[in-house]
């Protein structure tokens, strides 16, 4: 396809890339520079996205509907390319699709001023944020009033971002505030996410008094037994209060739980070095792994799973039943560990079948990956194609661009010439 000279291809793109390479500077007063340029590159190219996003959704519905495809399916899966060809989670994906919509549609002024570099692309999505619930029409104003204030964007941080959008907004449709206050305290949640050194975050998704109401209440009482001569820090005595309430445990350390392990027998029988796993919080020290099973006065079962020595993955498992149930869908998650589209690591919720059981394919590990319940709907739109590869899976999406991901080596590569390496997963209930 022939191209207008005053355009850029996709070919110049990555030649500046390889340019950057390169960039060398005369003096400090030039390395600065150097980064106050790269940062408006950042923003430019950031913008660019967002202007490409959205021709290639119009592009893909429309060779949808052309293809007499219903209305409901034109837009399945074109979030999951976005995210994968920005090396990103399907949940990213989306939001990146919904950005690109409000800032080249709605709110050009915001996009001018990331194509400028003058602002940041986080920022744009503070102001697309604080703005999710006015009309179109009260959306341009926010735009035009942003822009059109002393210095516009470029002069504000973060914070002032976030808060000069939000005092317009409120100020246009108080209404619109009060509906999507209600709707927001039905998003209330609690989540457990990993966190460094075997540690993990609990965090709450509050309605604002309830959570102030929370902080004051643990921080009144840690102020208390502080007061009383408690040797432990504030923070501790709030996490440690925070736990006794919620469990009912009358000490933090005593609460009943079960923990899933998955180690190597030299991590577990031989004390080797090789991390374990603990199954949705990731990798602890093998010391920490064995003294859990070591220390524990509960009782702890044992199964034994095999991994390949050339790569560490787990061997197939066999099953002539229609669904991943049972042992056959725990050594799927097992294996697996997080959802097998890349960049996506979302929890494993459905058990997929890559060559579909409707077509005759069978229910093995060997035609399974374990999918987030967004990967395996994306993947079900018209054009999407998986296949195992070896141990791999190889993914095709409706351009023609293929991805290919790995289950996570649960052992580290031997070069034995056994022909099967032995994992525990272990299964530790911690009574109270």
């Amino acid at each position: 396809m022939s191209q207008s000279v005053d355009t850029a291809s996709t070919e110049t793109v990555l030649r500046w890339i390889s340019e950057l390479t390169r960039l060398a500077a005369t003096d400090d007063a030039d390395r600065v520079d150097q980064l106050d340029a790269l940062e408006r590159l950042k923003a430019a190219a950031a913008a660019a996205q967002h202007r490409v996003t959205v021709d290639l959704d119009a592009s893909q519905r429309q060779a949808r509907r052309d293809a007499g495809l219903p209305e409901r399916k034109v837009c399945t899966g074109i979030a999951a390319q976005v995210a994968l060809a920005r090396r990103e989670s399907p949940t990213r994906g989306s939001r990146h699709l919904g950005l690109a919509h409000v800032l080249v549609e709605e709110m050009p002024r915001t996009l001018a001023a990331l194509e400028r570099g003058d602002t940041t692309e986080w920022r744009a999505t503070l102001v697309a944020r604080e703005t999710a619930c006015l009309s179109r029409a009260d959306r341009r104003s926010v735009d035009r009033e942003l822009a059109s204030r002393p210095g516009g964007l470029a002069a504000l941080g973060d914070r002032a971002t976030e808060a000069e959008t939000r005092r317009i907004a409120y100020r246009l449709d108080p209404a619109g505030v009060v509906r999507r206050a209600a709707r927001a305290e039905s998003d209330r949640r609690v989540t457990l996410r990993p966190a460094p050194d075997t540690m993990t975050i609990l965090s709450g998704l509050l309605p604002v008094r309830q959570g102030v109401a929370v902080l004051a209440s643990l921080t009144r009482h840690a102020n208390t037994l502080r007061s009383g001569g408690d040797s432990r820090s504030r923070g501790q005595i709030m996490a440690d209060t925070l736990v006794e309430r919620i469990t009912g445990q009358a000490h933090a350390d005593a609460v009943p739980v079960e923990v899933q392990l998955v180690m190597t027998d030299e991590t577990l029988l031989r004390g080797g070095a090789e991390p374990a796993r603990v199954e949705g919080c990731g990798p602890v020290p093998a010391a920490l792994a064995r003294s859990w099973v070591r220390d524990t006065t509960a009782e702890v079962w044992l199964r034994r799973l095999y991994v390949a020595p050339g790569t560490g993955a787990l061997v197939a498992m066999d099953s002539h039943r229609r669904t991943f149930r049972g042992l056959l869908r725990r050594f799927l998650v097992l294996r697996d560990e997080a959802c097998r589209t890349p960049w996506c690591g979302a929890p494993i919720w459905h058990a997929d079948h890559l060559s579909r059981a409707t077509d005759g394919g069978r229910t093995t590990v060997a035609n399974a990956q374990g999918l987030c319940e967004a990967c395996n709907y994306a993947k079900e739109g018209v054009g999407w194609r998986a296949r195992a590869s070896g141990e791999a899976v190889e993914i095709a999406t409706p351009t023609g661009h293929r991805y290919r991901s790995r289950p996570p080596a649960l052992a580290p590569p031997r070069s034995s010439p056994a022909s099967r390496i032995e994992l525990y997963f272990t299964e530790i209930v911690l009574a109270a």
